[in-house]
């Protein structure tokens, strides 16, 4: 009771503060919010248009018919079959990035990358509705002191560990493979498991799952027995190379991989027929 009577003195000086000496938040502080925002979104504007009309469809004509100020408007196309590019995330993403090497999908994931960042952000937001004290000064504060120092800490050790991370291709769901031989019963098969590589290293496992390993996205099933379908390792092999001739205009195409990997993963898909 005493401390909601000390607050509503404050609010009260204040009012009487602003009257006396200053101006109210709105509409003036808000105002000048409002026009700093649109300078900032018209400058973006102006920087996109600037690197839009100097900039021409050939990345190879800037610097003689287009300037290409800002850039060339299209690069080399994307090759979904490409197995020697790790993608990484923009360097303020790194302490999620990293946070996946700790929280492993899918037992824990969800966890550490969504429950985790969520509840704090949760927590923060709650705070000043909870502490609504008057004393700012940092020596009286030890707790939220502490915490934002611990804060800071952790995500600057998670962001430096993020950006020095030593990246093998694809090397967790690689290093999946000879289980996923043993489960399956190809451990004999020297090309299945070849095409097993190929499969753990070429991203297939960004949208298909395949033994519990993988992720789901854009409806691409469950791959651990697909062979069960009769289909032949050639079947699979021309599905792979172009899914749009199959009807399938989702996936890309992995022609790119040339005819002996493709012949491969044909053959390990064939003999994945499910666990054993």
């Amino acid at each position: 009771m005493a401390t909601t009577e000390a607050w509503r003195k404050q609010f009260t000086k204040y009012k009487s503060d602003v009257k006396k000496r200053g101006k109210p938040f709105f509409p003036y502080a808000m105002f000048h919010d409002t026009v700093m925002s649109l300078v900032v979104v018209s400058v973006i504007i102006g920087l996109a248009a600037v690197w839009y009309f100097t900039s021409g469809e050939d990345p190879k004509s800037c610097g003689s018919g287009d300037s290409c100020l800002l850039g060339p408007r299209y690069s080399e196309p994307a090759d979904p079959g490409t197995t020697n590019f790790v993608p990484r995330p923009d360097w303020y993403f790194y302490f999620l990035f990293y946070l996946l090497r700790i929280f492993k999908w899918p037992d824990s994931v969800i966890l550490g990358t969504v429950g985790i960042p969520t509840i704090l952000l949760i927590i923060v937001f709650l705070l000043p509705f909870f502490d609504r004290r008057m004393e700012r000064r940092l020596t009286r504060r030890p707790v939220a002191v502490i915490a934002a120092i611990l804060v800071v800490v952790s995500m600057g050790v998670l962001t430096y560990k993020g950006a020095t991370a030593k990246e093998a291709l694809a090397s967790e769901v690689v290093q999946a493979v000879p289980t996923w031989a043993k489960r399956q019963g190809f451990e004999d098969n020297p090309e299945a498991i070849a095409g097993a590589k190929v499969f753990a290293s070429s991203g297939c496992t960004a949208c298909h799952t395949y033994l519990g390993t993988g992720s789901s996205n854009l409806g691409a099933p469950d791959l651990s027995a697909i062979g069960k379908n009769g289909q032949g390792p050639d079947f699979f092999s021309k599905y792979i190379a172009d899914p749009s001739k199959f009807g399938n205009n989702v996936m890309p195409k992995f022609g790119s991989l040339g005819e002996q990997k493709l012949h491969q993963l044909g053959v390990f898909l064939s003999a994945s027929k499910g666990p054993k």
